[in-house]
């Protein structure tokens, strides 16, 4: 038993009635449950400075009341046959106090998760294809040292640091030692990071649209002014970004597997974004959340393995190739600006939980991460082989985007078709999507669904994109006005 019990000695009450009063309305608050076991006499005297028979005698008054029992040799216990009591509730304040006047941020949709359906779910992988021994022996190793007695480095465990940057070097052309890179606790807290760090209310800053929402809120909670930038099927229309005096403080972008489109930012317009943040003075903010899986394509340098005028932020993550519920990445940042970043981290968090960091770095370290991500890449490929295929019967409705890179595909609908009743429809089939509208700042542009198969099984894949494929064509057998307007799409569906 641990109350906070005080006794005023200046008080008429006396300190029996007193210390009675306050157990007992810790029992019937629901601070002490029924079957609770209390302090003893002599040690409850002593923590209060009391004498041992003014506890036994409040004790008593409350064993009159029915409110504990005793046995013998066992201690004294809240009587475990009361009646459910109210747990005690946080008071709330009256109206709307004044610290309470900044807007909420909006709360986010989620797609509901049930066993008993195929859920489409962007950004989650499949992690039965992590190896279980490979991850054994990498928290083994951890377990068998005890946590530091120090705070760690905000910045992160330098040898995890050490890898990531070799990591880097090899697999994104990323030009880092140890020291450019901070970890943080996740991709969107790397966002968050950077905002903090260079961002005054009302700065402008350039987010592709449609894009990352998550990342959009974040600007916003910032102050900033958000100024949506088309993509297409290169990406990031590099042309349309503001110039001279009106141009944005940085631009945050997905050049890799654009978010969510899937477009991949072509080289000719990746230097035409270096090249305008110089002239500009402004930051790329470069989010590379699934580079690791690429299929058809060869993969094209980073920003940030481009960039020669350090005007490219490089923000990371092993959400999406091994787990979010890790909750860990890394930001790569030019030197004044990381300064900034690690001091803010410092200040939200300290520093990511060392454990995590620790059996991450001996997993990379054993070569556990490549063979994954190698094993990772083959099943994802089969995956979304086993997706287009299953959207080929209803060719003429759909247009898949993204098959070269990542974890998810837009799937593109007919414009007289409603994603909405497609939606609807799946769903009572037992598979759940989301629309791309959520994905927009203005008004939708494009007409379609995403589909996040990373998380699912082979035939789950198979079985959900039938489904679906099933219900787009139902809802166009509805609508006839689809098939009046038959070429609304050119179905860009590859051979794979």
């Amino acid at each position: 038993m641990d109350l906070p019990l005080s006794l005023d000695r200046t008080s008429g009450t006396t300190l029996q009635m007193q210390l009675c009063d306050q157990l007992r309305a810790a029992i019937l608050d629901g601070r002490l449950a029924a079957g609770t076991r209390l302090t003893s006499t002599r040690a409850l005297a002593e923590s209060l400075a009391l004498s041992r028979n003014v506890v036994v005698a409040a004790y008593d008054e409350l064993y009159a009341e029915g409110y504990v029992e005793g046995y013998h040799g066992s201690g004294t216990f809240v009587t475990r046959d009361l009646p459910p009591l109210p747990k005690r509730t946080r008071p709330e304040p009256a109206g709307a106090p004044r610290w309470l006047r900044t807007p909420a941020p909006p709360e986010l949709d989620m797609l509901e998760d049930d066993p008993n359906l195929i859920v489409f779910r962007i950004g989650r992988p499949n992690t039965s294809l992590i190896s279980a021994e490979t991850w054994r022996r990498a928290w083994s190793d951890v377990a068998n040292q005890l946590p530091p007695s120090y705070y760690g480095s905000p910045a992160g465990d330098d040898r995890l640091r050490r890898l990531i940057a070799d990591y880097l070097g090899r697999s994104r052309g990323v030009a880092c030692e140890s020291a450019d890179v901070v970890i943080t606790s996740g991709a969107l807290q790397a966002v968050d990071l950077v905002a903090r760090a260079t961002l005054r209310v009302g700065d402008p800053i350039a987010i592709e649209e449609p894009g990352y929402p998550s990342a959009r809120r974040v600007f916003l909670a910032r102050g900033a002014e958000i100024v949506p930038v088309p993509v297409d099927v290169d990406g990031l229309r590099v042309e349309e970004l503001p110039d001279g005096d009106s141009a944005p403080l940085l631009v945050y972008t997905t050049p890799s597997h654009q978010y969510p489109l899937g477009a991949r930012l072509s080289i000719r317009r990746r230097l035409a974004l270096l090249s305008w943040a110089e002239r500009c003075d402004a930051l790329i903010v470069e989010d590379d959340y699934d580079s690791e899986y690429r299929y058809d394509s060869p993969p094209l340098p980073a920003l940030a393995g481009l960039d020669q005028a350090g005007r490219v932020v490089y923000i990371g993550t092993f959400s999406k190739v091994l787990s979010p519920a890790l909750r860990l990445g890394y930001v790569v940042a030019p030197p004044p600006l990381r300064e900034r970043i690690v001091r803010l981290k410092r200040l939200s968090d300290y520093h990511t939980p060392w454990p995590v960091q620790r059996a991450l770095a001996t997993f990379i370290e054993s070569g556990g991460l490549e063979r994954h991500i190698r094993r990772a890449r083959r099943h994802y490929a089969e995956k979304r082989r086993i997706v287009a295929d299953a959207f080929r019967p209803v060719a003429e409705l759909t247009t898949l985007r993204g098959l070269d890179a990542g974890i998810h595909v837009c799937l593109e609908l007919h414009p007289a078709l409603d994603a909405q009743r497609v939606i609807e429809r799946a769903h009572r089939a037992g598979v759940v999507v989301e629309s791309i509208t959520e994905h927009y700042l203005g008004a939708p542009q494009l007409n379609g669904l995403l589909l996040g198969y990373g998380g699912l099984t082979l035939d789950q894949a198979e079985r959900g994109s039938a489904i679906l494929a099933s219900a787009i064509r139902e809802e166009a057998d509805d609508s006839p006005c689809v098939y009046a307007h038959r070429p609304g799409l050119i179905n860009q569906t590859p051979t794979i």
